[in-house]
């Protein structure tokens, strides 16, 4: 009786309820900002980015030589003392491949930074658009500094929980997920896919996901933010067509997001937990006596009395955000950087495109073999497809292009990257394969859409 009472008692209640509103005002409400509709988290990277914006690349490149440095010293050291800090061996301790991918992504890192060597690493096209200011990695440094720091508002106070038993009865049956994914599924559709990431990434690593769950969330609802959609629009300079173009994302993302759980390579993902730890109540099961809402909410305060100190928070916040930094700024300076230097620089993504000009002419597609090129370089980068599409005449064609960037999704420069550097349990070559089955399902329905519309 006393514990209920505790679990009751107004004080805990609060502990649910304030951090869980501040958390979905943070990464989930959007609002009016300079460029467009933003969240609150993005408001605060961009203010931050504004203030300190000409040293972030000096201090990303000396993020990413650090982590290539010290994951090269402890596979030449092996030395068992790092066994006493668990945080600091699983951020170093890697595979010797991603070794490999974090000393190739300090060079590059260097190299840009300094404008040595090769142009073609170092250009404004190349290693540039990741890391000069107001690149990409500029843009994630202070992304995930605020996401990373605040994001226990969401996974520690009994939100997820609750969602997870109200939610488990759609995402199940339509996605193959529990319920509480629903909180990275908003996050990442009305916020930002990086967040989205690094919010499923964490619970995969704490068990609440078994690794075909993970796999299929981070590579499925990871969608770029709402404002990003508008840049593409406006890209093509269709941007009085931003309404239906979103739409078109949108019901393209979900028809895909149906489609993809159930086919290979997300369907042969085993349903087993990280490390081979016990999975964790993911809500799926209410105990009799119970109704959905009434044991979200008794889950929720049971997590929130788990979490009433102010100095784990920061703890758990600060791991957060030297993970993201040193976890993932080299893996997409790495792979991001290579890709853009084959897309810039080698016909590669011209002739791989060829296949779908015969696709396209039967789709009535106007422009086809322009627009063939366009269709595989945004593996590299999303805003490769609208650059590559300079020249094309027909708003049909502009729109398809415009509206298949987004809704491929897997692109190397960010989401990509972002998903080889977290523990997610995809391989590049899953996420090959995922991104040509994105772009075969997503492109009937684009381009549907499209003849409708002109």
């Amino acid at each position: 009786m006393n514990d209920k009472l505790r679990l009751n008692s107004p004080l805990n209640i609060m502990l649910f309820v304030i951090p869980s509103l501040i958390g979905i005002f943070l990464f989930m409400v959007p609002i009016p900002g300079e460029e467009g509709v933003t969240i609150p988290i993005a408001v605060f990277s961009n203010a931050l980015g504004d203030l300190i914006g000409t040293w972030v690349p000096g201090i990303m490149t000396a993020i990413i030589v650090i982590t290539a440095i010290g994951s090269l010293m402890v596979k030449l050291v092996k030395s068992d003392s790092l066994n006493n800090y668990p945080f600091f061996k699983n951020l170093f301790d890697v595979r010797p491949v991603w070794v490999g991918i974090r000393l190739l992504g300090a060079a590059y890192a260097v190299m840009t930074l300094f404008k040595i060597g090769p142009e073609w690493v170092w250009s404004d096209a190349t290693g540039g658009l990741l890391l000069n200011s107001g690149g990409l990695l500029s843009l994630l440094f202070s992304v995930f500094f605020f996401a990373g720091l605040f994001l226990p508002l969401l996974l520690n106070f009994g939100l997820l929980e609750l969602f997870g038993a109200l939610l488990s009865k759609i995402m199940r049956p339509l996605f193959g997920l529990p319920g509480r994914s629903s909180i990275d599924c908003l996050a990442s559709w009305l916020g930002d896919g990086t967040i989205g990431v690094l919010l499923t990434s964490k619970q995969y690593e704490e068990g609440y996901y078994t690794k075909k769950e993970a796999a299929v969330i981070g590579t499925t609802f990871s969608v770029v933010s709402i404002t990003f959609c508008l840049v593409v629009i406006s890209e093509v300079g269709l941007s009085d067509f931003f309404l239906p173009f979103y739409l078109t994302v949108v019901l393209s993302g979900i028809l895909t997001a149906i489609i993809m759980p159930r086919i290979p390579p997300l369907s042969n993902k085993p349903n087993t937990y990280f490390n081979d730890q016990e999975g964790k109540d993911t809500m799926d099961v209410i105990p009799d006596g119970y109704t959905r809402l009434g044991y979200g909410y008794k889950q929720a305060l049971v997590q929130a009395q788990r979490n009433n100190s102010v100095l784990d928070f920061f703890k758990d916040g600060g791991k957060n955000v030297l993970d993201m930094w040193m976890g993932v700024a080299p893996v997409i300076m790495a792979i991001g950087t290579t890709a853009l230097i084959i897309a810039e620089n080698t016909p590669v993504f011209e002739w791989i495109g060829v296949p779908f000009i015969p696709i396209l002419e039967l789709l009535q597609v106007p422009e086809a073999t322009a627009a063939s090129k366009t269709i595989l370089v945004g593996f590299a980068d999303m805003f490769l497809p609208t650059i590559f599409s300079s020249g094309i005449e027909s708003e049909l064609t502009l729109f398809v292009i415009a509206s298949l960037s987004v809704t491929q999704l897997i692109y190397m420069s960010e989401v990509g990257g972002l998903l080889l550097g977290t523990k997610i349990p995809v391989s590049f070559k899953d996420l090959v394969i995922i991104f040509l089955l994105r772009t075969l399902i997503s492109l009937p329905i684009i381009v549907g859409v499209g003849h409708i519309m002109f």
